[in-house]
């Protein structure tokens, strides 16, 4: 979908000039999906493709009820979406779009980010050891670790709050930063029931015995197929992260959510960084994260998927 609406323009060459620091013609712009609080759109210019996406929330609120206190002023979701991406960057490890600039005008926060994807389409085919690189380049990602599961602030996935609390403990992490939070929103607006939210308990207390010990391991945090682009040489490149240091089996149990990665990417992983034997028995644990998470975003249809998992272990 295509637009020459002079205020839509107006916006994109002023953000565009303050971050470029020259006067910018926008000849055409494309929108695409910016997920479900934000606008999003390829941006042509005489400087070239961009992509622009922004919204009207300005700060951390979604309009969703939640039972957590909100995040401090300034971390808004393109702010914190933007050190993610530089996190991300400084490792060399795997390709992310080079941020141009983030800010808000008037009501609109935004971010502009370097445009991947040069076809008008969006689809580019992917080189033959695409899903090889893939692989090799999420290993040296999650190689780089620090002393504590978390993070050195909290950010955002989708549009919740994701708590990173430093930890010491990955088992405690897990539990108190990422299933109970989102268990607790769900309880509070009435998604889950109480006997569910209380059988998460008892298998906190199982985690021990059910997870490998692991050093936290830098996660890209909402690694789906959604989130992998094929850039203009065929090669892939990842956007939308949720960043922190955690288990690095709960990344690749994301990944097998929604049908999984091809299998050259699993086999090139573990050609570098082998996994504890058992992972496919452990995926449905992990992955009780983003099915919470959907449960917040998108209702009750996923309270079976957690109730499944809870009912096996």
């Amino acid at each position: 979908m295509h637009f020459w609406g002079n205020e839509q323009t107006d916006f994109f060459e002023t953000i565009l000039y303050q971050h470029l620091g020259a006067s910018v013609d926008v000849l055409d712009a494309q929108f695409l999906s910016g997920g479900d609080i934000n606008t999003a759109a390829r941006v042509f210019t005489s400087e070239g493709a961009f992509f622009v996406k922004w919204n009207q929330a300005n700060l951390s609120g979604t309009g969703r009820q939640r039972i957590d206190e909100p995040m401090a002023a300034g971390d808004d979701l393109f702010a914190v979406e933007a050190l993610g991406l530089a996190r991300l960057r400084s490792t060399n490890a795997i390709r992310v779009p080079a941020e141009i600039g983030h800010g808000r005008l008037g009501e609109r926060a935004y971010l502009i980010l370097e445009y991947l994807e040069p076809d008008a389409d969006g689809l580019r085919s992917a080189s033959p050891a695409y899903w090889i690189q893939l692989g090799h380049q999420l290993a040296h990602l999650h190689a780089y670790t620090q002393p504590q599961f978390g993070l050195d602030h909290d950010n955002f996935i989708g549009s919740l709050v994701q708590r990173n609390t430093l930890t010491d403990n990955g088992y405690d992490f897990f539990f108190n930063q990422r299933l109970l939070p989102q268990a607790g929103q769900a309880l509070y607006n009435g998604l889950l029931s109480k006997s569910t939210y209380d059988a998460l308990f008892r298998l906190r207390e199982r985690l021990p015995g059910l997870l490998p010990v692991d050093r936290p391991a830098l996660l890209h945090g909402d690694l789906w197929t959604g989130n992998v682009l094929v850039t203009e040489d065929g090669r892939p490149a990842l956007v939308d992260p949720a960043v922190y240091y955690g288990f690095r089996e709960a990344e690749l149990a994301f990944t097998h959510l929604f049908g999984g990665f091809d299998p050259q990417f699993y086999e090139a992983y573990e050609e570098l960084f082998p996994l504890e034997p058992g992972f496919t028995e452990r995926v449905p644990i992990y992955n009780l994260y983003p099915l919470l998470v959907h449960v917040n975003l998108f209702g009750s249809g996923y309270v079976l998927g957690v109730e499944r998992v809870l009912n096996r272990f």
